[in-house]
């Protein structure tokens, strides 16, 4: 196990590998580099590159997908070198379990950087006041969203409350879930208010993607743990808003090709992280990670066999999964793979050969799919299901092959129907797990497992809802 150093005050000084000792695009320490509108572009810059370098921060790894196997809809190797991945499948996580340093040590290096540009930005004395609003509104955006996406992983997590690394941080207390979700709903309200209608360039989040985060996590805290029911209201507005305004954010679903999506650059990115395919950062979870032993693949993850078996026949589901694969210019079909298992196509769309693990292949965080969605759901949770929510969830369908909800559900469900559409929309997209811990239902999803899937280790609690703080630090500090 690699030394990791505590959280991101301290990573930038310390050599955990090749890819840190290069040049930290953009990032920057404290306050002296952004006395010009440059300095704070190059510092946002750097925040997003934490988020992107793969196996060693953000999203472009394997890191989220393996973190997210309590689901039913991904599965690991029985076998192989694969242990790690099979830890969080079977809910027996070591602290020590590398896979999930890049989403913590990614996530605090950018808040480091978006918490020196907001606690520092007033001093720029050249640029424009709607570019510097801008900047800082996507700092507050990403901020937030790295919040969120620790909480949602490991709860009760550190607030750090400066850019500057001082020595009490070493003891840093943990906050508790409702604390961390009032700093996220702070900062997406700012981001909000500063970021434009129109994204400044691709990967970068518009006010329509923030709308949209704001939406998510609002549907989030209506369940497990934060359990404010008054949320759903607010999910179910803010969605809306995004719906009203799909025109001015140029989002809609996209309709020229389930797969074409996760090629990027659609309508249906609401906020995408787009890699450059170098070796600094790229994608890494696309093609060998999600190809099975047969093709060449690592078979790093793959559907579980009900989830597959349960999942809507239709174009959706031929554009989903892989079910035969060319060997030595032979078809085989999954069942004689050597984990009879099918696999993941969406993940292996590539310019070239699927057979690589340096992809260009963009990280697709938020989908104008999840905007109807949650507002189906929120609607339905809050004032009722209401013809915009048949609107919302149907269009997904039709896209999908399938036909429309019949009319004149109870509410709940329509509410069940919108947890299955999700699921099977994002399948294998880590939305199913975070799905599953908000509504409380990891145990029943567990319960019934396929005879030839892997199995818990033993009885799911809540205490499995979250995972363990990444050994390193908690030896660095007691209080984690």
């Amino acid at each position: 196990m690699k030394k990791i150093c505590f959280i991101a005050i301290v990573s930038l000084t310390c050599s955990c590998s090749k890819q840190l000792t290069e040049d930290p695009q953009g990032l920057v320490v404290g306050s002296i580099a952004l006395s010009n509108q440059a300095g704070l572009e190059s510092a946002l810059t750097g925040a997003y590159g934490s988020l992107m370098v793969p196996w060693e921060s953000g999203f472009t790894s394997v890191a989220q997908i393996a973190m997210s196997m309590g689901g039913d809809d991904l599965t690991t190797h029985p076998g192989s070198n694969k242990e790690e991945f099979r830890e969080f499948d079977r809910f027996s996580v070591a602290d020590l379990n590398s896979r999930m340093v890049p989403i913590w040590r990614g996530c605090y290096k950018t808040i480091q950087s978006t918490t020196n540009i907001i606690n520092n930005y007033t001093k720029v004395q050249d640029g424009t006041e709607a570019t510097i609003k801008a900047i800082v509104g996507e700092a507050y955006f990403l901020r937030g969203l790295c919040y969120y996406w620790l909480t949602r992983f490991w709860g009760a997590v550190p607030i750090i409350p400066s850019e500057q690394y001082q020595s009490a941080y070493l003891n840093l207390k943990k906050s508790e879930p409702a604390e961390i979700y009032k700093l996220i709903e702070a900062d997406l309200q700012k981001a909000e208010e500063w970021v434009p209608d129109t994204k400044r360039g691709q990967g970068r989040p518009n006010k329509g993607s923030v709308k949209a985060l704001l939406a998510d996590v609002y549907l989030t805290q209506g369940g497990w743990p934060i359990k404010d029911a008054a949320k759903y209201a607010l999910a179910a507005a803010k969605a809306k808003e995004v719906i009203d305004k799909k025109a001015t954010y140029n989002f809609d679903l996209y309709q020229g090709g389930f797969l074409k999506i996760f090629a990027g650059g659609t309508t249906e990115d609401v906020f995408t992280l787009f890699t450059r395919g170098q070796w600094i950062t790229y994608n890494s979870f696309y093609g060998l990670s999600t190809m099975p032993e047969n093709e060449g693949g690592w078979s790093d993850f793959f559907p579980e066999l009900n989830f597959f078996n349960n999942f809507p026949a239709g174009s959706r589901k031929d554009a989903t999964f892989s079910t035969s694969f060319v060997v030595s210019g032979n078809t085989i079909s999954w069942q004689e793979t050597t984990t009879k298992h099918p696999y993941y196509k969406k993940f292996t769309i590539q310019s070239g050969t699927k057979a690589t693990y340096m992809s260009n292949s963009p990280v697709l965080l938020l989908r104008y799919a999840h905007v109807l969605l949650i507002y189906a759901e929120a609607q339905a949770r809050s004032g009722g299901v209401n013809a915009d929510a048949y609107s919302a969830i149907n269009a997904v369908r039709q896209r999908a092959g399938l036909s429309d909800l019949p009319a004149g559900l109870a509410d709940n469900d329509f509410i069940n129907a919108v947890i299955d559409e999700r699921a099977w929309e994002f399948a294998g997209e880590w939305n199913r797990w975070f799905d599953l811990v908000r509504l409380e239902r990891v145990e029943a999803a567990n319960a019934n497992k396929h005879a030839e899937d892997l199995q818990p280790t033993g009885p799911i609690t809540k205490e499995d809802y979250v995972l363990p703080i990444p050994g390193a630090d908690a030896m660095i500090n007691p209080n984690l």
